[in-house]
């Protein structure tokens, strides 16, 4: 098999598991559901992370990001599915709906006055929300530190 195979399986493996349990999966689960030696796959999330696919932990092989999904929680918690998510950040958090092709609440709070706030997407819309979503970083500079932006 291939690296782009391996990689191509890699990826819909992690968005798949992710997107039917709310959990990214570990490298053991990974190479486990696919049936592929843990080393092989553990070469294929690095190829998949130096080409901006998914992000790793810092120092590990731990799948940290799937985006839209995080592998952790963060203030930026999407109800779809009946099942929990979480973004990376709101416009993850905005996407999880969008990659799932689903209805979703994103739930959130202010950054500025700390207010709880509740995004809802119906039929792949923002629903009649007030306010204003700000990005701290423009998005060309996202990738210079995907992990704080």
């Amino acid at each position: 098999m291939t690296e782009d195979v391996l990689d191509r399986l890699v990826r819909l493996f992690v968005f798949e598991h992710t997107a039917d349990t709310g959990r990214v999966p570990s490298l053991p689960e990974v190479s486990s559901g696919l049936g592929h030696p843990q080393d092989a796959v553990e070469a294929s999330l690095r190829r998949l992370a130096a080409g901006r696919v998914i992000v790793l932990a810092p120092g590990t092989t731990n799948i940290w990001m799937a985006n839209p999904f995080s592998a952790v929680p963060t203030d930026f918690r999407v109800e779809a599915q009946g099942r929990t998510y979480f973004g990376n950040c709101i416009w993850d958090g905005l996407g999880v709906p969008a990659i799932l092709n689903v209805d979703g609440t994103l739930h959130t709070h202010c950054p500025d006055c700390g207010e709880p706030l509740s995004l809802t997407v119906r039929d792949r819309r923002l629903g009649d929300t007030p306010g204003v979503i700000h990005f701290g970083v423009p998005a060309a500079h996202w990738w210079d530190n995907i992990g704080f932006t």
